[in-house]
């Protein structure tokens, strides 16, 4: 395989998951005489594995039609048409409503500020349009380390391969080996949670209802899927999500239950569990000379918001955007200068969420008394001001000024 790899292309990617995907296929469709190259360290076929789903706001949405993706996705993507938040104890008998987002749509007409959408299908959508695009994809092989030089990056692949790139793209996760390689430091604390995943089946349909009830123990959030079905995002503090991952079966759905409650009738878990810890992570640089981070690997926030994703298509439109403008104007796509520019838009949105995550899982994720009556205020006061709660409602769906073009729907 790698006598058969280019000596050199204009951009590589490290890492194939949506993030790394989404940057290569924007930039391939929208400049196609650049040689893009992803290296995924997973094989081919390891997304079929993934039974999980992914919350898709309107923005990267319009970002996925506008790459011609959307529409295979469509028969798989659910609508979120409703939203509610309630703020509870486990053992309340009774869950009072106080938030809601009804009409999901809006009163512009707009569609749903979401779908939820299952991983395999998005993975799949994006490695077709890469193929589709020529996007030079090499699954199994990994990014050992790089030498940047003046006019080009020295990429040394695990298999021994070695590419000369005028970009290297890291997007690799929070862990990111390549962040650390480049010597890039983070700022980071855990929050002692973790994030219990999978999916459950209910008797009765959600009617694409999407409900977020903060427990003590952090928030539980139930998103619609097709079918009478829910992903469930499950927060817990560290020593109870080892031991309910540790249950049996029988014991875990009894758990779920007393969480989930009894309003879609009869559950069962309908797909494989698993958790993963949860904390906050910002990169203290989003570039280096030549290299540029993407997605989490340049920021994991709190899934309290289910922005994480979306702030990952973000970061893929946003230097895509850069890349592609900078080659139009005969400039190096690799300079400091072209890739400052990436940082600069990027840096104070992601800053920004960051810092919302945080406070809200801070204040949402207790039992204080006093804290308990100042969410129920907060709550009712923005339940009861629309145009906030529309603010509310654009924030989610990834609408705002100053988005990168695929975002708005438009060609770069």
């Amino acid at each position: 395989m790698a006598d058969e790899l280019p000596q050199r292309v204009d951009c590589l990617i490290a890492g194939g998951g949506y993030v790394g995907l989404s940057t290569a296929v924007a930039v391939s469709a929208s400049a196609p005489h650049l040689r893009i190259m992803l290296v995924d360290a997973a094989p081919r076929d390891a997304m079929h594995k993934d039974e999980r789903a992914s919350a898709i706001a309107a923005a990267a949405r319009r970002m996925l039609e506008q790459l011609g993706i959307w529409h295979g996705l469509e028969e798989d993507a659910q609508p979120i048409t409703e939203m509610i938040v309630t703020d509870s104890r486990t053992n309340d008998a009774i869950r009072p409503v106080f938030l809601t987002f009804g009409d999901a749509s809006g009163a512009s007409g707009e569609a749903p500020f979401a779908h939820m959408v299952p991983n395999k299908a998005l993975v799949t959508a994006l490695r077709a349009k890469a193929d589709e695009t020529n996007v030079i994809q090499l699954h199994g092989d990994t990014v050992a380390g790089f030498e940047p030089t003046a006019s080009s990056m020295k990429v040394i692949l695990g298999s021994g391969a070695v590419v000369e790139t005028a970009l290297l793209v890291a997007a690799d996760g929070v862990r990111s080996k390549l962040r650390d390689l480049a010597g890039i430091k983070t700022v980071h604390w855990a929050y002692d949670q973790m994030g219990i995943v999978t999916t459950v089946a209910h008797e009765r349909p959600h009617e694409g209802r999407a409900e977020e009830h903060f427990l003590p123990g952090g928030p539980f959030a139930t998103l619609p899927l097709k079918g009478n079905r829910s992903s469930l995002v499950w927060t817990e503090p560290t020593g109870n999500a080892k031991r309910l991952m540790e249950t049996d079966e029988f014991t875990f759905e009894l758990e779920l239950e007393r969480r989930f409650g009894h309003k879609l009738g009869e559950i069962e878990v309908a797909g494989p569990r698993k958790a993963f810890p949860l904390g906050l992570t910002q990169a203290r640089d989003f570039v280096k000379p030549r290299f540029a981070l993407v997605g989490d690997a340049a920021h994991g926030i709190h899934p309290i918001a289910g922005q994480g994703l979306n702030l990952g298509f973000k970061d893929a439109a946003a230097l895509a955007q850069t890349v592609v403008e900078a080659d139009r104007l005969g400039l190096d796509i690799g300079s400091s200068i072209t890739l400052e520019r990436y940082e600069r838009w990027r840096r104070f949105d992601t800053v920004q969420m960051g810092v919302v995550t945080d406070v809200l899982n801070r204040l949402f994720s207790n039992d204080i008394g006093p804290l308990r009556q100042l969410r129920t205020i907060g709550l009712g006061i923005v339940d009861r001001l629309p145009s906030l709660k529309r603010r509310f409602i654009d924030q989610a769906a990834g609408r705002g000024n100053g988005n990168p073009a695929l975002l708005r729907g438009e060609a770069i």
